[in-house]
């Protein structure tokens, strides 16, 4: 299944986007992508549900805002430097075990909503990663048994301000949890939609100029050690969000570096996971 949700901000709705494209509201199946929808068994349900219910639901418009698909989750874990040549433009050693930080929650917005550059802000970048959506609380899993706690996949771009993340006393929280720096979506897509996570191509564009483009096979640590290791150190609970580093091509390791700025338009995406589009603009 596509996880999606739609509607103004603060308000979303739950959807289905269908093997042909077109989006379905699933609004009087009851949930919302909760974690307590993930946490139980809220995909065996909604499937079972939408073979008997699925006619009748209502279309969702083309035009409809998509928001992120699933509600506010627990927390946002990232891996930092987790593909060799991103280290290396980064001018960073490639890390011996993941490196983790959190991206606050109040970051999170739709996939095509605007990216707004923050107050006083020169050096703000732009970073496409896979991330990964929980759906079983891990603790202390193994590698081995790590995709039993996996619910799908989604889109990130793990927008980072460099002056607040390096520069400021190298504080990475700082420069990823600006508001709207983290766009989810168009949608999750449920793991079975994905045959290997660890083998995607996944590309950012900026006003039309490819600037990324590489494979999630150039991990230093797969899908199954990064949830492993993070479960090693705290407890994800269904619907937390894992999103597992960014591929060379920032503007950070631009000769001089490349930043964003207003109006510039930023387009991304992943294999079987759709794209995003996000329009920059300034703060006011």
């Amino acid at each position: 299944m596509k996880l999606i949700r739609f509607g103004t901000v603060g308000k979303e709705k739950p959807g289905v986007q269908l093997e042909n494209g077109s989006r379905i509201d699933i609004s009087e199946f009851g949930e919302d992508y909760t974690e307590s929808f993930f946490g139980g068994d809220g995909l065996d349900r909604l499937q079972n549900w939408l073979e008997a219910n699925e006619k009748n639901c209502p279309k969702i418009s083309d035009n409809e805002r998509l928001g992120p698909p699933m509600t506010r989750p627990s927390k946002m874990v990232c891996v930092g430097l987790n593909y060799a040549q991103h280290a290396a433009e980064s001018g960073m050693a490639v890390p011996k075990e993941p490196v983790l930080f959190f991206k606050a929650t109040s970051a999170i917005v739709g996939p095509n909503d605007d990216l707004i550059i923050p107050k006083g802000s020169e050096k703000t970048d732009w970073e496409v990663e896979l991330a990964i959506v929980i759906g079983k609380k891990a603790s202390y899993v193994s590698k081995e048994d790590a995709m039993h706690h996996v619910a799908g996949y989604v889109l990130h771009n793990d927008y980072s301000e460099r002056t607040y993340q390096i520069e400021k006393e190298g504080q990475w929280c700082k420069g990823k949890g600006c508001d709207t720096f983290a766009p989810l979506g168009p949608f999750i897509a449920t793991k079975d939609e994905i045959k290997d996570p660890n083998n995607l191509n996944l590309w950012l564009k900026l006003n039309g100029e490819t600037v990324q483009n590489s494979s999630t096979s150039d991990f230093i640590f797969n899908v199954e050690e990064v949830v492993s290791y993070i479960s090693q150190f705290m407890t994800l609970l269904p619907g937390d969000v894992i999103s597992t580093g960014t591929p060379f091509g920032v503007g950070l390791g631009f000769n001089p570096p490349k930043y964003l700025k207003p109006g510039d338009v930023v387009k991304l995406g992943i294999d079987g996971l759709g794209t995003s589009t996000q329009t920059v603009k300034a703060y006011i």
